[in-house]
C-alpha cells in the first residue's frame, strides 16, 4: 500500500533533484523510495556498521579466536572440566 509523503524542501534543492530524476528516467518519488529502500538492506546495514573505525586495541583483538579452540568441544571438554575443578577446590 502506497501512502503519501510530504516533504519541505529548500526549492533549489527540489529543482536539482527533478532534474537529476529525469537524467536517470525516474520519477523524483522513485528517487526517494530508492533511498529509503536502502536502510532495509543488509549491505546497507553492515556498511553502516563499519563507517566509524575500531578503536586501535579492537582492531587488533579483531579475528584472534577465529582459528582458537572450542572449550566446550569434545577435544577441549576434558580440559576445561579438569581447570573448573581445580579452580573450585
Amino acid at each position: 500500500m502506497q501512502t503519501k509523503l510530504t516533504l519541505r524542501l529548500d526549492e533549489r534543492l527540489i529543482a536539482q533533484a527533478k532534474a537529476r530524476a529525469q537524467r536517470q528516467g525516474k520519477s523524483l518519488s522513485q528517487m526517494v523510495a530508492d533511498y529509503f529502500a536502502q536502510f532495509d538492506t543488509a549491505a546497507t546495514s553492515i556498511a553502516m556498521q563499519h563507517e566509524l573505525p575500531l578503536p586501535p586495541l579492537v582492531a587488533s583483538l579483531q579475528g584472534q579466536l577465529r582459528h582458537a579452540a572450542d572449550p566446550l568441544a569434545d577435544d577441549g571438554r576434558q580440559a576445561y572440566y579438569d581447570h573448573l575443578q581445580a579452580k573450585h577446590q
